[in-house]
């Protein structure tokens, strides 16, 4: 199966609690970075990369993700609306070409309070026909989709996750011994990895799964011990939008111009 067929799957049913400021309205994933939503810039990753046809899980207020699709062309096209009389009804004419065309995209609701192997079990009757990518609705990065794809396909394995190599949240101190301080590094790399989301999955993954289940705990825990695991490692960009911080820090470096995952803008 070629990357362009490959379905994308998001999850955006979480609650954000983290970013308590922008979510008591809205799902974490439609907190806008450069005035649109955050789920959309993760689409336009995947969809500037040939893969248009997303499955998203719906779960904390699903219904603002709903509305922004059902009415995306009208929200956001130049348009012009000519008001009827009598038994003539309005019409609608769309100025603006969309910047989403072509895209595929199934809203399926799959719980409030649902854990993420839950959501994705949930969505097995969309999923079953090939390899399938999935990611969450809270992280953007720089990810060539296609090295992803041909490192799961060499690896023979059931599942494939992006890794990051992990960063200290200290500045680390190594000493003489003596009380003396030979070399300070700020934030260093660590030799371990950590997982960045962006998947790629075979439908019998679908298997390990349960209907509320914790996809990170038990199901990537048996991959790994039957050896169906395997790791492309990242070392571009890559940003999870978790507080209220982060969230400051991306609109900051996409009003600055310094945007490396928008892909679709290179």
């Amino acid at each position: 199966m070629a990357l362009r067929d490959c379905k994308v799957v998001i999850l955006c049913g979480g609650q954000g609690t983290r970013l308590k400021e922008e979510t008591e309205f809205r799902p974490k994933p439609m907190v806008e970075v450069g005035g649109r939503p955050l789920l959309w810039h993760i689409m336009k990753i995947h969809a500037h990369q040939g893969c248009d046809q997303f499955v998203l899980a719906l779960g904390f207020k699903g219904h603002v993700i709903r509305d922004f699709f059902l009415n995306y062309r009208r929200q956001t096209a130049d348009l012009t609306i000519r008001y009827g009389h009598g038994d003539r009804a309005d019409t609608v004419r769309l100025h603006t070409p969309s910047d989403i065309a072509g895209w595929q995209v199934t809203l399926a609701e799959t719980g409030e309070l649902t854990n993420t192997g839950g959501r994705i079990f949930r969505l097995r009757d969309y999923l079953r026909d090939g390899t399938f990518l999935m990611t969450y609705g809270d992280g953007v990065a720089d990810v060539d989709l296609e090295a992803l794809l041909a490192h799961h396909r060499a690896s023979g394995r059931l599942a494939t996750v992006t890794g990051l190599q992990a960063q200290s949240r200290f500045g680390v101190l190594e000493t003489d011994g003596q009380g003396g301080v030979e070399r300070f590094r700020e934030k260093p790399l660590l030799d371990s990895w950590i997982s960045g989301g962006f998947f790629v999955l075979e439908p019998q993954v679908l298997e390990y799964l349960s209907e509320d289940c914790v996809f990170e705990q038990e199901p990537l825990r048996r991959l790994a011990e039957e050896g169906q695991l395997s790791v492309h490692q990242h070392s571009g960009f890559w940003k999870s939008i978790d507080t209220y911080r982060e969230y400051l820090e991306i609109n900051r470096m996409w009003d600055s111009g310094d945007r490396p995952w928008a892909l679709w803008e290179t």
